[in-house]
């Protein structure tokens, strides 16, 4: 794992926890609880640390990689 990607972790991580705190914490006018900002945060924590983690990298399968070593011939 590169330095970027651990800091871009460590953002995700960050942003997940600031998601949690907002959407616990109370609303002053109705005392409801939840927040679309805290919802939007989590969305934003979750892409980015699936995008850290290299699962949005791509992976050729067996297949592909024998069909591309025939056309190299």
């Amino acid at each position: 794992m590169t330095v970027g990607a651990m800091a871009e972790l460590a953002v995700a991580v960050v942003l997940l926890a600031a998601s949690v705190v907002l959407y616990r914490r109370r609303a002053p006018n109705d005392g409801s609880y939840g927040s679309q900002g805290a919802v939007v945060l989590l969305v934003v924590g979750v892409i980015m640390a699936i995008h850290a983690l290299g699962l949005l990298e791509y992976r050729p399968s067996q297949s592909e990689i024998d069909a591309f070593r025939e056309r190299a011939r």
